[in-house]
């Protein structure tokens, strides 16, 4: 058995089992939660588990809590960055209510009736707690990662909550690119997003930082398919050997260690913002995890100081909650996979433990009405 437990009164609960099998996984689940009595829940699992063996055991040990997540790239658990566990996270009952609705055949998404219903949601919620005064509402958004949805969803869904914000991830597979799936329901579900929202008296609030900056060297992107956010040509030349060369690193191979220490970067709303690459193709071409067209201007990103940034990001958001109960953590599967790189993997997870960072490491991060890349984003809850 192999089981983490953090909780105390009203706080949130999380459990983590490593186990293979799906009924002792979740029997370890159930266990690190003792009986807490949940509004709703948050669940992320390594793509390792069968999903419908899954669900269904998730369904019969927890009957009728709401819970909603997704496959991932990776788990951020109590041990910091995590590989093949299932993570749950729970809202107890007495400070939390949870509601959630989910989007099928994103590529037949329809925004206005979108809208509608997430109307529906917000306005139902506010209902059910009266005019209380000090409420918080975070709206939090999973979608299918392999979708290329994500810019229109984020979009939609923004302009329908209003002034309640949204934070989320596109789920992911480790990296596989075959399969993702968020969970709704008692079920898995592929092209398809779920949006959840969170309704609490506690100090609630959401982030997103990219611990990049802009580097001196330009690059055009001068030919790209946008429905498949792929790119044929840069400054008129071949994409794929184009960035190779404006990243100084001729000789290397690229693959998703390369496009994770080389983040092209671009200037939107007087900031920079990484549009990370997910593959190099055969014929030469650059397909990325975001939308991305002819005409747009990139630079290179470089690396700042990732440990001191984080220990400042810490500070920031406790300044803004106070007293910090979890952070609900999204942060993008290349920063995993640069930190191992640079050697800095485990300075890194010992700082997610010690600010109760738990979430998933994702195939792209949502944050307010924007689909971001290479971010660590997240839900800081006070205490």
């Amino acid at each position: 058995m192999d089981m983490e437990v953090q909780h105390g009164k009203d706080r949130l609960v999380a459990s983590t089992s490593r186990a293979e099998d799906p009924v002792a996984a979740v029997a370890e689940l159930v266990e690190g939660l003792e009986g807490c009595e949940l509004a709703g829940g948050l669940l992320f699992c390594s793509h390792r588990y069968p999903r419908d063996d899954l669900a269904r055991e998730l369904g019969r040990a927890l009957p009728g809590v709401p819970l909603v997540g997704c496959t991932s790239a990776g788990e951020l658990t109590d041990r910091g960055y995590d590989t093949d566990s299932l993570l749950l996270i729970g809202f107890p009952a007495s400070s939390f209510s949870m509601a959630a609705l989910r989007f099928d055949d994103l590529d037949h998404f329809d925004p206005r009736a979108a809208q509608g219903a997430i109307r529906q949601l917000v306005s139902g919620a506010r209902l059910d707690h009266g005019a209380a005064g000090d409420l918080h509402q975070v709206a939090l958004f999973f979608v299918d990662g392999l979708s290329h949805r994500e810019e229109l969803l984020t979009m939609t869904a923004q302009h329908a909550l209003g002034d309640v914000q949204l934070i989320g991830g596109s789920s992911g597979d480790d990296l596989a690119f075959a399969e993702t799936a968020v969970l709704h329901e008692g079920e898995f579900h592929s092209d398809a997003a779920v949006i959840a929202l969170l309704t609490s008296r506690r100090p609630m609030h959401v982030f997103s930082a990219s611990h990049y900056q802009p580097g001196p060297a330009k690059m055009v992107i001068t030919e790209a398919d946008p429905e498949t956010r792929t790119v044929y040509e840069i400054n008129a030349a071949p994409a794929a050997e184009e960035y190779r060369r404006l990243a100084g690193s001729p000789a290397e191979t690229l693959d998703v260690h390369f496009f994770a220490a080389h983040p092209p970067m671009v200037r939107t709303g007087g900031q920079y913002h990484v549009r990370s690459i997910q593959s190099a193709n055969p014929d030469g071409s650059l397909t990325f995890y975001c939308a991305i067209d002819t005409g747009v201007v990139l630079t290179i990103g470089e690396p700042v100081d990732r440990i001191a940034w984080l220990r400042e990001l810490f500070g920031k958001v406790g300044a803004r909650v106070g007293e910090i109960d979890h952070i609900i953590g999204f942060d993008c599967v290349l920063n995993r996979l640069d930190a191992e790189d640079r050697q800095i993997s485990r300075e890194i997870s010992g700082l997610y433990s010690e600010f109760n960072v738990l979430g998933f490491s994702t195939y792209g991060e949502q944050f307010l009405a924007a689909h971001m890349n290479q971010t660590f984003s997240g839900l800081a809850i006070g205490r």
